[in-house]
């Protein structure tokens, strides 16, 4: 059994067991400490208590990313293909969150979901929504009419709504957090501020002989010259914006590609927050990849609205100038990215026209709660999506799971596209990460 060093900070490199000298060694080295790599972390360590475990986070905080800038909601399983990885997860997930959370005495509340059609073409699509929702096993669906909807949102109109009370909201960054202080509690080390920026088998050398390949793995954290080393046997990536790019420096496959989609939020003004009682959703239209505007009520009683999807100039560009040459060459240079473009062309410039203009966003507001204008909503909080891509532009659905062939990519577990619902779903992906881990590595 290999032994962590419980420390936490920079300069850390790691590596795999069995070492010879007194570095740090572990047996499974999950990177990234978003809600899916804690989650995953978590249930691994529960299984194989005996084994020693690390989570490497490359910020100096946990949930920093996606996990910490998502809308905090609690997702029913509505909208999924029946029988994906997306639907079936979706649904054991969130019940697994109202549990955990219960547990926890973690604040959540399910104030329900209502998606909304505003115009006579989006009525079937609505019922067709309804039969996949049932398809999925999701609790407590039904079709209601103008005068229900008014019942529940006052302030709304609609023609007809799909109901799906079960749905609800919960601020992540604290669940993600409890992961992690679960984790700890059971012997875990999280190592912060600790980036990968390579993979590579470990070599010895002896007195005796010539140098061996041993049956390590090295991340090198090069940010400071007298970083140390640490060793594991085995590595699960949950890198989520850095997905491909970690999967690449492993040797692994760069596809699916990843290109980050910024999301702005509008915030109604707290005087206003009274006119949204749950979650406000329109009917999603086929043509389109990305949902569309929303009304989402937060734990902390704000109101949140949107978002748009532009893309990001920058990996973790939360605000509208964030630029990186690097992550901008990388998105436009592939040839996924300029498919999906083209074949969106007016709606990209749409959404990029909305992003510029606050009446335009507010106008798409205004098919469902008529009351709102202008003057009673502020700019708000933005996320990235870390969108996986294939090289024909089609944007990947489901979950990605992969590994590679070689002294090193055999090691790993890569999840390469772990797209929303994968907060609601983050304990029940763990489940499935461990037992490909135990499938894959033997454990």
């Amino acid at each position: 059994r290999a032994s962590g060093s419980g420390r936490e900070g920079k300069g850390v490199g790691v590596s795999l067991w069995p070492c010879p000298s007194p570095r740090s060694t572990f047996d499974v080295a999950v990177v990234g400490a978003g809600i899916v790599g804690l989650a995953s972390a978590r249930e691994l360590l529960r299984r194989h208590p005996s084994l020693a475990f690390a989570v490497l986070e490359k910020e100096k905080e946990l949930a920093h990313h996606q996990s910490g800038h998502n809308s905090g909601v609690i997702h029913s399983g509505i909208y999924y293909k029946p029988g994906s990885l997306k639907a079936k997860l979706c649904v054991q997930g969130a019940a697994l969150c109202y549990e955990y959370c219960d547990q926890k005495g973690i604040p959540y509340k399910q104030c329900g979901k209502l998606i909304v059609a505003v115009e006579q073409d989006e009525i079937p699509r609505l019922k067709a929504l309804y039969e996949r929702g049932l398809q999925n096993n999701v609790r407590g669906l039904k079709l209601i009419g103008a005068k229900e909807i008014q019942a529940k949102e006052p302030f709304c109109r609609g023609l007809m709504a799909l109901d799906s009370p079960y749905t609800g909201i919960v601020n992540y960054k604290q669940v993600a957090q409890s992961y992690a202080e679960d984790f700890q509690e059971a012997g875990g080390t999280i190592l912060t501020d600790f980036e990968v920026t390579s993979m590579e088998m470990a070599k010895e050398s002896s007195s005796e002989s010539e140098v061996d390949t041993l049956n390590f793995l090295v991340f090198w954290f090069v940010f400071f010259p007298q970083g140390e080393e640490i060793y594991c046997q085995h590595i699960v990536t949950c890198a989520g914006l850095y997905s491909d790019r970690l999967s690449e420096i492993s040797g692994c496959s760069p596809e699916p590609r990843i290109v980050p989609f910024r999301g702005d939020y509008l915030v109604l003004k707290p005087e206003k927050c009274y006119m949204v009682k749950g979650n406000i959703y329109p009917v999603p239209n086929p043509q389109f990849p990305f949902l569309g505007f929303h009304f989402t009520p937060r734990m902390d009683g704000s109101v949140w609205l949107g978002p748009n999807a532009v893309l990001a100039f920058k990996r973790e560009g939360y605000r509208l100038f964030d630029f990186s040459i690097g992550d901008f060459l990388d998105a436009v240079m592939y040839s996924g990215l300029r498919k999906l473009v083209l074949r969106n062309l007016s709606y990209g410039l749409s959404e990029m026209y909305r992003a510029c203009f606050l009446s335009a966003q507010v106008k798409q507001l205004q098919k469902f709660i008529p009351e709102v204008t202008i003057n009673d909503v502020l700019r708000g909080p933005s996320g990235v999506r870390a969108q996986a891509l294939d090289s024909d532009g089609n944007l990947v659905d489901d979950f990605v799971f992969d590994g590679g062939s070689g002294d090193t990519g055999s090691r790993i577990l890569h999840v390469r596209n772990a797209p929303s619902p994968a907060a609601t779903s983050s304990l029940a992906i763990a489940k499935m990460i461990a037992d490909e881990v135990k499938r894959r590595f033997e454990l």
